[in-house]
């Protein structure tokens, strides 16, 4: 075997990085990082995701009852978008599980609060396929990344289009290896596959050993034309958060500084750096993740000039256990973020698992009244 060349290999990086990013790798300034975000700017870019009001109840109860699927239960993984000529109405998509796999469905609503006719969008894969024990979509292409846009569904090729995590085998939760593929719709509702093979794999070539044992679930972000996979993986019992570039949303390629967000020891993400949400956020880029360290699953965010390098605030903008019906005393994590101009107010929609099991939270970052004859008290502040 021969020897390996640690120089080789760092210049061999930077030539890869290049050219993925359509850059010239032979200008040293194109592949020199950004400097590190330094704390008091990490604090003002983090102080408007904090301070959060809650909605009292679950907005999708961990038994959500969904009409021919009636087995699946422990709602998971929101994700919140609108259709194109629909102002007035969104979609939440999310993921139940009725211990076989995961199936995603999608929800409707007119108000952001209360969540009505649930189908399935995404089934089960086909027997010895890669997607047979569930999917999990979510990554949509969206008209606008943009923090306080509409979460509008873009067509490419005349079809909507969303990144998917899934699962090959069925019987459990989350069995790994995990992989993600690529679905288009024509309506936005129902999705189905637009490849018939994995676009990320624990078994492609430039799979790393950080993501070794498995892959869990994609965030897609288109940027002067070339899109980014911001993605979770496992090594053992660790999860961090990774990279991958696309020109079609069909091939894609790791970046060679995978992971892009790593565990921090003894910190509120020294188990868990997962789940990636990215927005353009004025002069920056904001991430929306989570970590799990110090008893619990927390809501991070990181920071980033330029899509590729992240500096993660070492504080949670929100806590486990911070809901007054404790509705996450366990868990909070695997959010969905949506901005209401006429209120100017932030829908944050998450996974909260605690007295009344797993089920879509929402914690807003104004007080919100319920839309009902019979109003009750506005959420309480964090």
């Amino acid at each position: 075997m021969r020897e390996k060349n640690p120089l080789r290999q760092m210049l061999w990086g930077v030539v890869c990085w290049g050219l993925l990013l359509g850059a010239t790798p032979l200008v040293a300034e194109q592949a020199k990082p950004p400097a590190e975000i330094d704390p008091q700017t990490l604090d003002r870019w983090a102080a408007p995701y904090r301070g959060w009001h809650y909605y009292p109840d679950h907005v999708i109860p961990a038994d959500p009852k969904i009409p021919g699927h009636e087995g699946f239960r422990n709602p998971d993984v929101p994700c919140v978008y609108q259709l194109p000529g629909q102002p007035e109405k969104w979609y939440m998509s999310f993921i139940a599980f009725d211990g076989r796999g995961y199936n995603s469905f999608t929800a409707e609503s007119t108000d952001l609060i209360h969540w009505t006719k649930p189908r399935l969008a995404m089934g089960f894969g086909k027997p010895g396929e890669f997607d047979h024990g569930g999917c999990v979509i979510g990554a949509y292409l969206y008209e606008s990344y943009d923090i306080k846009a509409p979460r509008v569904l873009k067509r490419r090729d005349g079809k909507f289009w969303t990144l998917y995590g899934c699962y090959p085998r069925q019987g459990g939760y989350e069995l790994r290896p995990g992989y993600e593929g690529v679905a288009c719709s024509e309506d936005g509702l129902r999705w189905q596959r637009a490849k018939d093979s994995p676009i990320l794999s624990v078994y492609d070539p430039d799979c790393q050993a950080w993501e070794k044992d498995c892959i869990y679930q994609p965030w897609l972000v288109e940027h002067e034309g070339r899109f980014f996979n911001f993605y979770n993986a496992a090594q053992g019992s660790k999860e961090q958060t990774g990279l991958a570039f696309s020109t079609d949303l069909l091939q894609w390629k790791r970046h060679p500084g995978n992971p892009i967000v790593r565990n921090r020891p003894g910190g509120y993400d020294q188990e868990f750096c997962s789940d990636p949400k990215v927005f353009r956020d004025g002069d920056h880029w904001t991430m929306f993740y989570f970590g799990v360290g110090r008893g619990g699953a927390h809501i991070m965010v990181a920071f980033s000039r330029d899509l590729i390098h992240w500096t993660a605030h070492p504080e949670p903008i929100y806590k486990a256990g911070g809901h007054p019906a404790d509705l996450d005393a366990q868990y909070a994590h695997k959010i969905s973020l949506v901005y209401h101009p006429p209120t100017e107010t932030f829908y944050m929609y998450y996974c909260a698992c605690g007295k009344k099991g797993r089920g879509i939270g929402l914690i807003t970052s104004k007080p919100i009244a319920e839309p009902k004859p019979s109003q009750s008290s506005p959420p309480k502040k964090s």
